[in-house]
């Protein structure tokens, strides 16, 4: 039985991947409350990044992305675990689906959708079935298992599949996960920490923003 009946189009592929070739971070948020979610998101922009990845370990997750998506904020959802969740977080504006693991489902709504999908995987072997399933990029988590090395490896046998290291990352290593082959590199707690984001503090998220966005540039990116 073919485990994506559904393929996506080469132009949903592109769509993502250029956007993060042109802008390689993705703002992690995993908070218990955000005050609002606009806002934490013109404070990611001005501190150079431009793609916020809301999760579904945050409640009321979607009310969150459907009040930015409206203010035109390039936002997807992570933690995507079923294919329920990707359907409602589609319909609530989200422009981009992320995936702990390979999740087949999640990857069939995706399509169906016209949405691009990043699915995570850690192996070979995994990075290999996300590729089947038709992700638009490849999240590999967590990225601290192995360290910037294991990108440059996984570039050996699959130089053309666009590598997001998530987990583990920050300012101090950013710079060498992209050296090293990654496409991209997710901000977790190092920029968007729960209590900064919970206690509404701007002007301190969008410092954390420019440090991690330096460091990435200062690494030729």
């Amino acid at each position: 039985m073919n485990p994506n009946p559904v393929n996506p189009t080469s132009s949903v592929l592109a769509r993502l991947r250029a956007v993060l070739a042109a802008s390689p971070v993705i703002a992690v948020v995993r908070a218990p409350r955000i005050p609002d979610a606009v806002a934490l998101c013109a404070a990611l922009a001005e501190g150079g990044i431009n793609l916020t990845e809301f999760t579904y370990t945050t409640p009321d997750v979607t009310t969150h992305l459907r009040r930015a998506a409206r203010e035109g904020r390039r936002v997807g959802v992570g933690t995507v675990l079923t294919a329920e969740q990707a359907e409602e977080a589609i319909a609530a504006g989200a422009s981009f689906l992320v995936t702990p693991g390979l999740r087949p489902d999640v990857a069939r709504a995706a399509h169906a959708a016209r949405v691009p999908v990043v699915l995570g995987a850690l192996s070979p072997t995994e990075v290999a079935q996300a590729v089947d399933l038709g992700a638009a990029a490849v999240k590999i988590f967590p990225a601290r298992a192995f360290g910037p090395g294991y990108f440059k490896d996984l570039r050996g046998p699959y130089p053309d599949v666009p590598l997001v290291a998530s987990g583990g990352v920050n300012a101090g290593n950013a710079a060498e996960f992209l050296a090293q082959g990654a496409l991209a590199v997710c901000a977790g707690t190092d920029v968007v920490a729960p209590d900064v984001v919970a206690a509404g503090d701007w002007a301190e998220i969008t410092r954390r923003a420019k440090v991690f966005t330096q460091a990435c540039a200062v690494g030729g990116r």
